[in-house]
């Protein structure tokens, strides 16, 4: 019976990505590089080298992995400088945790962020009421590989059956399918046909609640 739940952090409890892609983009511009946002919101947390390289020299851009940790490093920078401040988590997202949390559910942060970015956005209440958090420098592989999942559930002493993976971008929920876990996705940064890799799409935290109930009881 699950008995975990594991949320992605940037459009699952903080409502923080039109910052992240607002980042992006700026970023982007001082190397010469235009993007649109809808494919930033479509590939977030797809942020292995390889992968990202791939994506934008596919829709446009010109660039190598080296170039790409540059821009990497500059959006970190534009993000924490300007844009940090402004991010705050979904509201529901307090009363989210704290019920399942109260039901008994062991919860973890999984996030392809760097340390920092989460030290720096996630509040304290909501970080002390994790039993585990993993973040991107923490892995070998981000997602879409499921190495940050299965770094979770390593650190909570669970397996895939006994996991419910919340995320809102198909690069977590490749990354949740590949560890063997229920993803359930909500549509906070995107329309339910680009989550349809997800076993449930649901429109809000309290239908995450529902979701994740109705997985209990079912097995």
């Amino acid at each position: 019976m699950p008995r975990a739940v594991l949320f992605d952090m940037d459009g699952v409890i903080l409502d923080s990505m039109r910052f992240h892609v607002a980042a992006w983009r700026r970023a982007m511009e001082e190397f010469g590089l235009s993007v649109d946002e809808n494919l930033l919101y479509l590939h977030e947390g797809a942020i292995e080298p390889d992968t990202a390289v791939r994506i934008f020299c596919d829709n446009g851009c010109t660039m190598d992995e080296a170039t790409f940790a540059a821009i990497l490093a500059r959006q970190m920078e534009i993000f924490s400088t300007e844009f940090r401040p402004r991010v705050r988590p979904y509201p529901a997202a307090y009363s989210l945790v704290e019920r399942l949390k109260r039901e008994g559910w062991r919860l973890a942060v999984v996030t392809s962020s760097h340390s920092r970015v989460l030290q720096e956005t996630l509040p304290p209440e909501l970080a002390g009421s994790m039993d585990s958090i993993v973040t991107g420098d923490r892995v070998e592989r981000r997602k879409p590989h499921p190495d940050p999942y299965l770094a979770a559930m390593s650190s909570l002493g669970v397996g895939p059956a006994e996991c419910v993976v919340v995320e809102n971008a198909p690069a977590g929920i490749r990354a949740a399918k590949a560890a063997g876990a229920h993803c359930v996705a909500i549509t906070t940064t995107l329309p339910p046909d680009c989550l349809s890799e997800a076993d449930a799409v649901v429109e809000s935290h309290e239908d995450v609640l529902g979701s994740i109930q109705e997985r209990r009881w079912n097995g």
